[in-house]
């Protein structure tokens, strides 16, 4: 008898429906086809010993399954369920008129017990999107697929209840999640604060800045000036996540296996903080088994990279390309991916290999020609995406030990958010642009064209520091968003002027 039940395979971010077509006819034998891995390969010996334990048999006739479309590979344990429920079906030992109305994964312990697995959001979407009726997952994935409105969520513990369920010999109650009350509860409730910083207004300014606009950015510091600290305070001031980018963020996590086991949507900006020595793929993506990097799990929020010189420099090149783009493509001889990858880099470093070159109390100990050898680390191009460069001084000892509190991150978050929305009436008919950093050269002229005492400021800039015309765009962008926090419709020579004191690396007399 041939039976069907459907599962799913994620493709990158999204879901494709796998339909696994079970035959059980005379004979001896079983056979599984159609791209499975070593892990849905071994599933069988999973599936006998779980339904042994239950008090089932598997089917002692010639059984072939195919999991179709045949042309894409099928990987990992997820499948055990389907694959075993369809074993049943066919072998006619329990019902199969609901089969056809419910999409089903997860993986099996040799007990029968359901086990979490990862990428169920994006199959709870593709499930409601195709019209099926329900979604029977493990328990501990249940409050993550409930998200998805519109679509009966079941969270089973064991193969047991799932054989119950289609029997129709015990009624399950679908997980209901109000996705809006959660999501608008959770949202606001951060760790850090700018409020516990004492001092570096400066900094704190051009973090206000980078954040309204999406602006990424750079501190240059000796040790212990706190640019790690301040850093980690940055998702306290971005605006919150919609709805959408809360749901888009949460499917790149989940595809991950990086969610919480029993969360729901991620109402947190995303904030990766990679160690120096991260491979390239780990970075962009890819992989045996395709997978999302740190630049795709910083979507739509913060990656941090410390000690930027640290990183081999060939690691650092691959970033150049998903900061214009916004996305990444992964192209392989077996496989070709897509991954959204909008995220606003902060990068640190030390002025020096010492770390105290223009320290105003430690002296600098490197060589001649050391610290131009240690930013040479970093490539032209690279830096010309990076639109604010910040030294960082050392907090005076009067401005560690005061106790007067220092600007929450809720006041400069306010001025953030407006100075957003602004930019968000403003790009509203603009299909992929919704932060100033996110211009074209048109959306350029037509928004950020300085005066003509602007102008002349910047063609000084340009000609006494030499800068490329990438920089020319970046200032541009940078002024347009002083000029929104500022409530000006229009840049202005003032607006330009700071934007421009923001290019400190492009400095004729940094690092002699």
């Amino acid at each position: 008898m041939l039976r069907k039940t459907f599962g799913a395979a994620v493709h990158g971010i999204d879901a494709i429906v796998v339909t696994m077509e079970t035959s059980v006819t005379p004979g001896i034998g079983f056979c599984i086809v159609g791209l499975p891995d070593t892990a849905v390969r071994e599933s069988y010996e999973r599936i006998k010993t779980a339904l042994t334990q239950i008090g089932y048999d598997c089917p002692r006739r010639q059984t072939v399954i195919n999991m179709s479309p045949a042309d894409i590979k099928k990987e990992g344990a997820a499948y055990d369920l389907p694959l075993a429920i369809g074993l049943l079906a066919a072998d006619e030992k329990i019902e199969s008129d609901k089969l056809d109305s419910y999409m089903m994964m997860g993986e099996l312990s040799l007990d029968g017990s359901l086990l979490p697995i990862n990428g169920v959001l994006p199959m709870a979407i593709k499930a409601r999107e195709l019209g099926y009726n329900g979604f029977i997952i493990p328990k501990a994935n249940a409050m993550e697929a409930a998200v998805v409105n519109n679509l009966d969520v079941y969270g089973m513990n064991n193969l047991s209840e799932v054989i119950d369920f289609c029997n129709g010999t015990t009624l399950a109650e679908p997980i209901l999640v109000n996705t809006r009350e959660e999501f608008q509860k959770a949202i606001g409730h951060f760790n850090f604060d700018f409020s516990e910083v004492k001092g570096q207004d400066n900094v704190k300014r051009a973090f206000e800045v980078a954040c309204a606009g999406g602006h990424n950015i750079l501190l240059v510091g000796s040790p212990g000036s706190g640019k790690s600290m301040m850093a980690k305070r940055l998702p306290s001031i971005l605006p919150p996540l919609s709805l959408q980018e809360a749901l888009e963020t949460t499917k790149i996590h989940s595809v991950a296996g990086k969610l919480e086991r029993g969360s729901t949507l991620m109402t947190q900006r995303p904030f990766r903080s990679p160690h120096h020595t991260i491979s390239q793929v780990a970075l962009v993506g890819g992989g045996t088994y395709p997978m999302p990097g740190e630049i795709s799990l910083a979507h739509n929020g913060i990656l941090f990279l410390d000690e930027l010189p640290e990183f081999p420099r060939q690691t650092l090149e691959v970033l150049r390309q998903p900061l214009e783009d916004r996305h990444i493509s992964i192209s392989r001889a077996k496989y070709n991916v897509d991954y959204p990858a909008s995220f606003m880099l902060v990068a640190s470093m030390n002025p020096c290999p010492c770390g105290y070159y223009g320290h105003p109390t430690k002296p600098c100990v490197c060589p001649p020609g050391a610290v131009r050898k240690y930013l040479s680390k970093i490539s032209g191009p690279l830096l010309d995406r990076i639109d604010l460069q910040i030294e960082v001084a050392p907090v005076a000892f009067d401005q560690i030990s005061s106790t007067a509190p220092a600007e929450s991150s809720a006041t400069i978050r306010e001025r953030v958010v407006k100075a957003r929305d602004i930019q968000t009436l403003r790009f509203r008919g603009v299909r992929g642009v919704h932060c100033n950093a996110q211009m074209t050269t048109r959306l350029l002229h037509k928004y950020a064209e300085p005066d003509a005492e602007g102008l002349a400021r910047l063609k000084d800039a340009m000609t006494r520091l030499n800068m490329s015309a990438r920089a020319y765009d970046r200032i541009l962008k940078v002024a347009r968003t002083i000029a929104d926090l500022a409530g000006s419709e229009n840049v202005k020579a003032e607006h330009i002027q700071e934007a421009i004191s923001y290019r400190n690396l492009d400095r004729q007399n940094w690092a002699k």
